[in-house]
């Protein structure tokens, strides 16, 4: 498998290679993570793009080593972040590494933050953790960073408890707390799933406004590539456990040469199509990740598949300067992106 790169000439600040993590069932192992390669360079902002299910969540809490065994494990792969390996690191250290140097906003705030510890102490906690801040440092610390993140009357919210706050607001409260120790990188796994659209675009816009300020790097994961079009430098987009194509991300949207990536791109509403069209969504579902695959796994569901792609999966190869996909007819796959372009 081909690596992919960012076309940054730059040290990465993240390295992954070829992460394997699976999952011990009643039913046999499911290998969640099969293979995933991508770098992540200082203040370059990249997306984990796909479905829910395939993968990215589990890639995500496989780089921070927050993957429950048992069942889970990883068993394969490295995951290097500041030219240090994180997947052999003693756990003592790893507890420095996160929080400390790798912020990462949950999913779910109202699952993640503690229901019985206000807000106020879930911010102090990590300062005075890993920067060693006393009580009243970190206590107007903590109010500094509630007010940047837009919650008003922060010096009262400081002793509210989350459920006292609104959707947007435990997220932004999560946002802080990922913040708080001004870490290189901040990932963000589904961080505005949960929220309405206009809450979605502000906390979007929150996060990289911060990252930007501090020159740290942002990993963006989601299921809806319009989400990404408007903040990340770089798409890779995962199907069934593997990055199937990663490129920039105007040439992902220009020039995709996935069919999948064309898939969830036509899934996505865009100004520029004519009032009335329709959303083109991508038939059948996402194969049992229990179940042996053979060839390409997105082969069911492709328009483009070829008999070679029942027996054989391609390899994540390069089709253009930076832009990898794996798939064997990558060439009409850009064919057809480009007609429909004139």
């Amino acid at each position: 498998m081909q690596e992919s790169t960012a076309g940054n000439s730059s040290e990465p600040l993240l390295s992954v290679k070829d992460l394997t993590t699976e999952f011990v069932t009643s039913d046999g192992v499911v290998r969640a993570v099969n293979g995933v390669s991508f770098d992540i360079h200082p203040g370059e902002t990249v997306s984990l793009v796909g479905e829910s299910g395939c993968g990215k969540s589990v890639t995500a809490l496989s780089i921070m080593r927050l993957i429950q065994s048992p069942p889970g494990r990883i068993v394969g792969g490295s995951v290097t972040f500041e030219g240090q390996e994180l997947l052999t690191l003693p756990e003592r250290e790893m507890r420095s590494v996160r929080g400390g140097k790798i912020g990462m906003i949950f999913q779910e705030p109202m699952t993640s933050l503690n229901p019985v510890l206000t807000i106020g102490r879930q911010i102090t906690e990590p300062l005075e953790l890993h920067q060693k801040l006393t009580s009243n440092e970190s206590r107007r610390r903590a109010i500094e960073l509630l007010s940047t993140v837009g919650i008003p009357d922060a010096d009262r919210r400081f002793n509210d408890y989350p459920h006292q706050l609104s959707g947007g607001q435990r997220q932004r409260v999560m946002i802080a707390i990922a913040m708080s120790c001004d870490p290189r990188l901040l990932i963000a796994d589904e961080a505005t799933t949960a929220l309405d659209v206009t809450i979605q675009a502000q906390i979007l816009e929150l996060m990289k406004s911060l990252t930007s300020q501090s020159g740290a790097a942002l990993l963006i994961i989601t299921h809806n590539l319009g989400v990404v079009a408007r903040y990340a430098d770089r798409v890779n987009v995962m199907y069934a456990g593997r990055i199937r194509e990663s490129a920039p991300a105007v040439e992902t949207y220009h020039h995709a040469r996935h069919p999948y990536t064309t898939g969830l791109l036509h899934s996505v509403p865009r100004l520029d199509r004519d009032l009335g069209s329709r959303l083109e969504p991508i038939p059948g579902e996402i194969p049992d990740p229990g179940e042996e695959i053979t060839g390409c796994a997105f082969r069911p569901r492709c328009k483009f598949a070829v008999e070679r792609c029942t027996y054989d999966d391609p390899p994540l190869d390069e089709v253009a300067p930076a832009h990898t996909a794996a798939c064997w007819e990558h060439e009409r796959v850009g064919a057809e992106v480009e007609a429909a372009a004139t």
